[in-house]
């Protein structure tokens, strides 16, 4: 009988134990580390010609919020019935900035056309307006 007793303790032991290790502690929400912006462009520089299929480089220079503020991306934005680009910042979560005055931060935006005409390149500038740049595809 008390090796009975003895193994049934045992077991529930064990039990108690794989049950307690076991526990899903890992699925608590994860807090992101940075949280993502729009940055307004103050500038965009390159050329105003190109040939079919060749890929032309601009530069695009924007402004974040404080000095921790870095470029994300670039994606597609409409202010009222225009469509154009808007550059995104990413900013930590976590931690202080300590500098106040951030530098205008640089990007380069990619363009490339299978046809010829005349396009315009739209960066928001502000909530209201986009910064146009034109380029002749020859």
């Amino acid at each position: 009988m008390k090796n009975f007793r003895f193994k049934t303790a045992l077991v529930v032991l064990f039990l108690s134990t794989a049950l307690i290790s076991c526990s899903n502690d890992d699925d608590k929400p994860s807090v992101p580390d940075t949280t993502t912006k729009v940055a307004l462009v103050t500038e965009v520089k390159g050329p105003e010609t190109g040939k079919i299929n060749e890929e032309l480089s601009y530069d695009v220079t924007f402004i974040v919020d404080n000095a921790c503020g870095e470029f994300s991306k670039i994606s597609e934005v409409t202010i009222g019935d225009a469509k154009g680009l808007q550059v995104e910042a990413k900013y930590p979560t976590t931690g202080v900035c300590t500098q106040q005055v951030p530098d205008p931060k640089k990007t380069v935006y990619k363009f490339k056309s299978a046809v010829k005409g005349t396009f315009e390149i739209k960066f928001k500038k502000s909530d209201k307006e986009f910064i146009t740049t034109k380029v002749v595809i020859e």
